[in-house]
């Protein structure tokens, strides 16, 4: 058979997932050390698992409603209201979906008509541009700077913007660079986007993991509530990343069909997961601060050993990763990585896997331990003084 003449060629056009290389080739790797993957060390606070585990004993596994448990719906709508300032009705507003990657997807299938634009930040997240490509969507990247702390500025949205853009994607706080949006810089993008119809998916699954300041959503800004879509969930704040769990909120004309789409393509989200995560809203603020204050402490301690080792390294105020600058080491972002793991077993990702802007530098993930942290970067000494 002529499989690339019957697979989709969207599919084929679009590269691997620069993160997961890294990975693969890390595991198996004796002594070896990821700072890679964006996984927090922490497992999942015990009476979270025990909510999960209770779900089970009691046997509710069955469906739950397409949109998700109205008590965790509920539990969603009063948690973004307490932490962020934003109200949301549990019907019609609220989705539950497996995971926030799900409500990216939903949110770019039910926008995009062939052609359609979507301004994208980057260095941002992989997944932004290769699933709009996959829905005829044109994806037009907008290179972010170090010396603007990597903000998306107005006079950059602004000459992004043209007949035909439907959407642009807030990836704040930002994988990879760890920079934020704080309100007067989103209220300068609003002045912008204001007697347009532009949509804003704005992706908050770092919302709870800023240091210095509170997070601010778009959705909190004048005129903007009606334009937004939230992508959120629990795999960082909550050290969930296995339960599969996030969620949607916005607008009931926004929401509406991406819950129609998720009848069809998902039914529901996993109900173990469901039930868990009830307990993180009403019980979990706790875990959240305990583990910012952990990521705080090696955020600074990485940040200040990049720093000394001679790489620049933009301070993040955001999520948990650091971006270091690699430039003056003379190698390109996949030859430093590619070189590091093979020399000395420490695995971290090119920033060129982000986009645009992101050659020259490299992710540096902080959420690990102490120890990993500090080995590495004995390790990246005795790298670069190899170069």
């Amino acid at each position: 058979m002529n499989y690339d003449h019957i697979l989709c060629h969207r599919v084929q056009s679009i590269p691997p997932s620069g993160i997961r290389k890294y990975f693969d080739l890390l595991h198996g790797l004796e002594g070896g050390i990821s700072l890679g993957v964006g996984e927090p060390d922490f497992p999942t606070p015990w009476h979270i698992r025990d909510a999960g585990i209770y779900s089970l004993e009691k046997g509710f596994t069955k469906y739950t409603p397409n949109a998700g448990l109205s008590d965790l719906r509920r539990a969603i709508s009063q948690y973004m209201k307490r932490r962020f300032g934003l109200e949301y009705s549990p019907a019609g507003q609220v989705l539950v979906t497996v995971g926030g990657s799900e409500g990216l997807d939903l949110a770019f299938r039910c926008l995009l008509e062939p052609g359609d634009e979507v301004i994208i930040p980057t260095p941002s997240f992989v997944c932004y541009s290769p699933l709009v490509s996959m829905y005829h969507g044109v994806p037009i990247q907008v290179e972010t700077h170090a010396e603007h702390e990597f903000r998306l500025t107005p006079g950059e949205l602004r000459a992004a913007i043209t007949p035909r853009t439907k959407a642009v994607v807030l990836p704040f706080p930002n994988n990879p660079t760890g920079g934020i949006m704080a309100q007067a810089d989103l209220e300068a993008l609003a002045q912008v986007l204001r007697g347009t119809d532009i949509v804003v998916i704005s992706d908050e699954i770092y919302g709870e993991l800023t240091y210095g300041q509170p997070h601010v959503s778009m959705a909190n800004l004048p005129d903007m509530y009606e334009r937004t879509v939230v992508i959120n969930g629990f795999s960082k704040a909550y050290s969930m990343t296995g339960w599969r769990l996030g969620y949607v909120c916005g607008p009931h004309e926004l929401v509406a069909p991406m819950i129609k789409l998720h009848q069809y393509a998902i039914m529901s989200a996993p109900t173990t997961s469901q039930y868990a995560a009830i307990e993180a809203l009403d019980n979990g603020d706790r875990d959240i601060e305990a583990m910012k204050q952990e990521y705080n402490g090696r955020r600074r301690f990485l940040v200040d050993g990049f720093r000394k080792l001679g790489l620049d390294c933009f301070e993040p105020r955001g999520a948990f990763y650091t971006f270091p600058c690699i430039k003056s080491t003379g190698l390109t972002s996949e030859e430093f990585c590619d070189r590091f793991l093979a020399q000395e077993r420490v695995a971290v990702i090119p920033g060129s896997a982000f986009g645009p802007g992101g050659e020259g530098y490299v992710r540096a993930c902080y959420a690990a331990s102490m120890k990993d942290l500090a080995e590495a970067l004995t390790r990246l000494e005795r790298f670069l003084s190899t170069l």
